[in-house]
C-alpha cells in the first residue's frame, strides 16, 4: 500500500529543495551527495528518498521552483498602462528583488543543467520563455525599430539578463548600491543604449 502525503509535505519539500540548494551551490552538482544533502535538511537518508528518488530530481525541482516563483513575480508586478519604459523598471526591480536571498538556487539554475533530460530541460526553458518574452514585448515597444534591419532584439534582451543574472557573484548588500538602485542603473543603461542600437 502506498504512503499517503503527510499533511506539511509541501512545507518538508520546500525545506529539503533549500538544503539541497545550499549543498548543491556550496559542493557542487557532482560532489555533493544525497547523504550530505539528508545531513543537511536534518532528516534521515531514507525520507529524503521518499521526497526525491536522485540528486537530479531535487536539481530539477530547485530549478523549477525557483522559475516558477520568478515567473508569477514578474507576471503580478507587471503593469500594463505603465509607459513600456517604467514597466520595464519595474520589471527588472521584480527580478533583482526575487534574486535576494536566492543565490543558491540561482548557482544550480547556472551550472546544473546538465545533470537534467531532455523532457526537463524543456519544461524549464518553456518557463524561461515566456520570462524573456514579458521583457522583449517591452523592449521592442521601447525601440520598434530594434529588428528593423537586423534581428537585435533578443541581443538586447539576453544583454540585460546578463546584468541581473550575474549580479549575486558583486551584489553586497549594505554595499554602496541598493538592490533597486542597480536595478535602477540596468534599466537605464538599457533605456539609453537601446536608442542608439541600429
Amino acid at each position: 500500500m502506498a504512503r499517503t502525503r503527510a499533511i506539511d509535505f509541501e512545507e518538508k519539500q520546500r525545506s529539503l529543495l533549500s538544503s539541497a540548494a545550499a549543498v548543491f551551490a556550496e559542493m557542487g552538482m557532482e560532489k555533493a551527495s544525497m547523504a550530505h544533502i539528508a545531513s543537511r535538511s536534518n532528516v534521515s537518508k531514507a525520507l529524503l528518498y521518499h521526497y526525491y528518488p536522485s540528486k537530479d530530481a531535487l536539481i530539477f525541482d530547485i530549478i523549477r521552483n525557483h522559475l516558477e516563483e520568478l515567473e508569477a513575480a514578474v507576471a503580478a508586478a507587471d503593469e500594463p498602462d505603465a509607459t513600456p519604459q517604467e514597466r520595464l523598471r519595474l520589471l527588472v526591480r521584480q527580478v533583482l528583488e526575487n534574486y535576494r536571498d536566492a543565490d543558491n538556487e540561482h548557482k544550480v539554475q547556472l551550472n546544473g543543467t546538465s545533470a537534467l533530460s531532455t523532457e526537463q530541460l524543456d519544461e524549464l526553458r518553456a518557463i524561461e520563455r515566456r520570462i524573456v518574452k514579458r521583457f522583449s514585448n517591452t523592449i521592442i515597444e521601447i525601440n520598434p525599430d530594434l529588428n528593423a534591419n537586423k534581428p537585435l532584439l533578443m541581443p538586447v534582451t539576453m544583454s540585460l539578463f546578463g546584468m541581473m543574472n550575474w549580479v549575486y557573484m558583486w551584489f553586497r548588500p549594505g554595499g554602496p548600491v541598493s538592490r533597486d538602485e542597480y536595478a535602477d542603473i540596468a534599466t537605464t543603461l538599457i533605456l539609453e543604449g537601446v536608442k542608439a542600437v541600429r
